[in-house]
């Protein structure tokens, strides 16, 4: 997967929108709403890497069981997961990590609707 179609598939997620606070080199997904991340791409030593948010133990979970997911690179390592996203990780696994992410940074009202 490129980094725009993964991006693309970010923006399926309601009210997300991309943003570049950092340059061209970080796209972040946002909700419209309140602005906050819900995913963070980039590239690392040839590697396409995402970064999300997360429950801590389903992170310690997906870590455990999944390579392609370590502690978030610049982030909160208790709430936050970097995807090697080309690493050999089910597409389906991906969509449940970008939906868990968008799910805990969404406005509560969205939550309650979803």
């Amino acid at each position: 997967m490129t980094g725009r179609e993964l991006i693309d598939l970010c923006l399926t997620w309601p009210d997300a929108y991309e943003d570049y606070p950092f340059g061209d080199e970080w796209a972040v997904l946002r909700h419209r709403g309140t602005h906050k991340i819900f995913a963070m791409l980039f590239e690392r030593e040839g590697k396409l890497l995402m970064n999300l948010k997360c429950e801590p133990m389903q992170a310690e979970f997906w870590r455990r069981v999944h390579p392609q997911v370590t502690p978030g690179y610049h982030m909160n390592k208790t709430h936050w997961n970097t995807v090697d996203v080309n690493g050999g990780l089910e597409e389906e696994t991906l969509r449940g990590m970008i939906d868990h992410s968008w799910e805990l940074t969404a406005p509560r009202e969205r939550r309650k609707s979803r």
